[in-house]
């Protein structure tokens, strides 16, 4: 056939294709996720991710095209779960080994240290911050805020007096 006659980007010929493989489609997907939101879902992306690639399809592959995107995207939310499963169950063990009572005061301790950090002078917040979160050193905080080293480490030795002072050694 004619190359224009088969040219998936052609709305006409984009809803023929959808019409004779979505049904199938879906319940291919359900099987797998045994959800039919997700599998719905999973449909819609699949289509999407044929409608942006319309042009770069072969007609003659589409049908083979849409089972291996759906298969992958699906793939790719099962190993995201996991990923998510798995911090979760990190975390849930962490607190589970701590009494209540600790969970508590390590929750009190980190909302008065975060208010402290953000009630300190801007210049000093900033230093400390760069530091102490983002792990750098006063020579490259000294070059990113175009300050000496000196006045790096007089800003960090401000912002830690006033942290001990509010809550003790850090």
């Amino acid at each position: 056939m004619p190359e224009g006659q088969h040219n998936i980007c052609k709305p006409k010929i984009f809803e023929g294709i959808y019409q004779t493989y979505a049904k199938d489609l879906r319940r291919f997907i359900f099987y797998k996720t045994q959800d039919i939101d997700q599998a719905e879902d999973i449909l819609q992306d699949t289509f999407v991710k044929l409608w942006d690639n319309c042009s770069k399809v072969d007609p003659t592959k589409v049908k083979s095209y849409l089972y291996t995107v759906a298969t992958n995207i699906f793939l790719n939310m099962v190993k995201h779960k996991k990923v998510v499963r798995k911090h979760q169950q990190t975390m849930t063990v962490h607190h589970t080994n701590e009494s209540p009572e600790f969970v508590m005061l390590e929750k009190e301790f980190m909302d008065k240290l975060q208010q402290t950090i953000q009630a300190l002078p801007e210049k000093q917040r900033e230093v400390f911050l760069l530091n102490r979160i983002e792990k750098k050193k006063y020579k490259e905080i000294a070059l990113q805020l175009d300050i000496s080293v000196k006045a790096v480490e007089k800003r960090m030795h401000l912002a830690l007096l006033v942290l001990r002072e509010k809550i003790g050694n850090i």
